[in-house]
């Protein structure tokens, strides 16, 4: 059994991935997975909540570097939000802060996809 899970919901037109556990090598697949889905659906507007997400490895973090070209190629973008400190030191220590929108919550992250629109 799997220790992480995903939930894919839509707010207000943007997509919203919620991460729950543990994201690792044994599943990250899960996560590009889910990625795949949205973008095999055209959904290129993506936030991922990582409030009850608890650990990230670099499998984890590979899975965000291996999707954020085609996202963006098609005019859409991932914006991360709700880290942990614990998690937000990983995205850190390796810039990722440099190349994603990291906002304190979903709502922010779901506002700046519409400021973008203006």
């Amino acid at each position: 059994m799997s220790n992480f899970k995903i939930n894919v919901r839509e707010s207000e037109g943007i997509q919203v991935l919620d991460l729950k556990g543990y994201l690792d090598a044994h599943t990250a697949p899960d996560l590009e997975k889910a990625f795949q889905g949205l973008l095999d659906g055209r959904k290129f507007s993506i936030v991922v909540n990582c409030k009850d997400l608890s650990y990230i490895s670099s499998a984890g973090l590979g899975v965000f570097m291996a999707f954020i070209e085609d996202v963006r190629k098609n005019n859409g973008d991932i914006k991360l939000s709700n880290m942990t400190p614990k998690v937000y030191n990983v995205f850190d220590l390796l810039g990722f802060p440099l190349l994603y929108d990291i906002t304190k919550d979903e709502t922010e992250a779901i506002r700046k996809f519409f400021e973008k629109k203006k």
